[in-house]
């Protein structure tokens, strides 16, 4: 599978069975495969999705939302327990691009993306289990 690397935007190939083994970048040293969420922007949140062949979540957020506040939590509880799907966080009043381009329009916002194409969107704030039965159910599809 590939993966961009977060850091510093290398494709890495890391087979599915070594997900769970915290794979580092080839190039940076840094982790591919966090265990937890990555803060990404305008300026690599796109060639991250079309890079990265594992699912990748997206939560579009704000530092003023309290919604978002409340589901952070959860979906850096799910990013611990799932290492077969990729997390990341976009700021979106720092991410005015991607925002717009995405068509965000409330938050907080989860967005699947599978071969970086979006395949669902999923707005408000959801509980770690909620999150997990509907990328689930989306996955199945």
């Amino acid at each position: 599978m590939l993966l961009v690397c977060p850091h510093c935007g290398t494709r890495n190939r890391v087979p599915d069975e070594r997900l769970a083994d915290d794979p580092t970048c080839g190039r940076c040293g840094q982790p591919v495969a966090p265990r937890q969420p990555v803060a990404l922007g305008d300026a690599d949140l796109s060639a991250y999705l079309q890079g990265t062949e594992a699912p990748v979540l997206v939560d579009f957020w704000a530092a003023w939302c309290g919604p978002c506040r409340s589901y952070a939590p959860h979906f850096a509880q799910l990013a611990q327990a799932r290492p077969d799907l990729r997390f990341v966080k976009v700021d979106s009043d720092a991410a005015p691009q991607s925002s717009a381009a995405l068509q965000i329009r409330s938050i907080p916002t989860t967005l699947l993306f599978v071969g970086g194409r979006e395949v669902a969107r999923q707005s408000g704030a959801m509980t770690a289990a909620q999150l997990g039965v509907w990328v689930d159910s989306t996955l199945r599809r």
